[in-house]
């Protein structure tokens, strides 16, 4: 007596194993498939990472099966075909570019318009911040030796850094720590994902290397000490 089809197990080809979204959902059940697609165009459109009570809680589902699904879209998107990915950034889920094909994302960026980056000196002081926090204003200048009013206001002003109450000392200096903008920017899920001190001193010799101006060197020297964010 022959085994019912829907007994028999199936084997997978590899196109349908390197399938597309259409395909992984035509897989699920109906409701599932649908559900998918309701969040992968939630997670798209949001400008900030959510997180899946918010996400469940807009839908009207179970916490438990968004969290579900949400990670068969995860695992999804992390086959090689897809040129982004979603993945926890800040407590949420976000939609971005795959880490493999940032260098030809930035290039093709960088072809449209100049760049909006930090100064040398923004950055300094933000690695600071970021490695030290709270830290307060006469901390930072003990740590850099150079003034730093104006880059704590363009950090501010861009959000990647908060006050964080006041230090109980004389004078009860404010309190500076990162912000949620901050991990979003940098693409880190928390703290903990902060690089190395090593590997920041790469980045600072990067930016070095591109804000350097074609001028004489006493005007290279001024640029580098400038702090202007």
């Amino acid at each position: 007596m022959e085994r019912n089809s829907a007994e028999q197990p199936q084997e997978v080809s590899a196109e349908e194993f390197f399938s597309g979204p259409e395909t992984r959902a035509a897989q699920l059940p109906a409701d599932d498939a649908l559900l998918m697609a309701v969040l992968e165009a939630i997670v798209y459109v949001a400008e900030e990472p959510l997180s899946a009570a918010q996400i469940a809680d807009a839908v009207s589902e179970p916490r438990d099966r968004v969290e579900r699904v949400l990670g068969e879209l995860v695992a999804e998107y992390e086959k090689p075909q897809h040129g982004v990915t979603i993945r926890e950034v800040a407590g949420g889920y976000k939609m971005a570019t795959k880490p493999e094909h940032h260098e030809r994302v930035r290039e093709f960026v960088k072809s449209l318009r100049p760049p909006l980056k930090l100064s040398l000196a923004a950055l300094e002081t933000l690695a600071v911040i970021a490695y030290k926090q709270p830290v307060t204003s006469p901390e930072i200048l003990e740590i850099r030796g150079v003034q730093g009013a104006g880059v704590l206001k363009t950090l501010l002003d861009r959000k990647l850094i908060a006050a964080g109450g006041r230090k109980n000392v004389i004078g009860k200096p404010i309190l500076y720590k990162t912000t949620k903008e901050f991990l979003q920017q940098f693409g880190l899920k928390d703290l903990s994902e902060l690089p190395s001190l090593k590997e920041f001193e790469e980045i600072r010799r990067m930016a070095l290397a591109d804000d350097a101006p074609p001028s004489t060197e006493p005007e290279q020297r001024a640029a580098t000490s400038s702090d202007e964010g």
